[in-house]
């Protein structure tokens, strides 16, 4: 059976994008409503004044709604076709949020220095491993969840 004859094989990928873009956007989301807003912790560019943080926290803010709505979209696309696997998207929403908190704690927050997780407090190293920890785990159960189900797909056209 070829990909023509098998639409699940087809859309494989399109469902692996659609988890992978809510997963970065639903993170940027949460990061921007919980850290930056109700915290308080940072902003998305701390490294000049209060008025450009907030900007930098707004432009942010519509990254993530972009990022969010544009793969929601796509499982519309995909629920039309009949082609949307929900637990391949879960997966890849996993692999999304875990790999781009991953990202910011390594790169934002030690390689760039825009942001840290949390400023004026005197264990700066509990908050980075615990971020970086928990963004570790989500993207390994993303992982996971996505080898099952391609694992299910190789059986499927076998």
């Amino acid at each position: 059976m070829d990909k023509v004859d098998n639409p699940q094989k087809k859309y494989e990928s399109r469902n692996l994008w659609a988890g992978i873009l809510f997963g970065i956007g639903f993170a940027a989301f949460l990061d921007e409503f919980i850290f930056h807003q109700l915290l308080g912790w940072h902003h998305f560019y701390d490294r000049s004044t209060t008025r450009i943080g907030i900007l930098s926290d707004g432009l942010f803010h519509a990254f993530s709604w972009f990022a969010t709505v544009g793969s929601l979209f796509m499982v519309a696309d995909l629920r039309r076709r009949d082609t949307w696997w929900p637990k391949r998207w879960i997966g890849a929403a996993l692999v999304g949020l875990g790999g781009f908190n991953l990202y910011d704690g390594i790169v934002q927050h030690k390689i760039m220095r825009i942001h840290q997780v949390r400023y004026n407090t005197g264990n700066l190293l509990m908050y980075d491993m615990l971020w970086n920890m928990i963004a570790v785990i989500i993207l390994t159960i993303g992982i996971v969840v996505m080898l099952q189900t391609r694992k299910r797909m190789k059986e499927r056209v076998s």
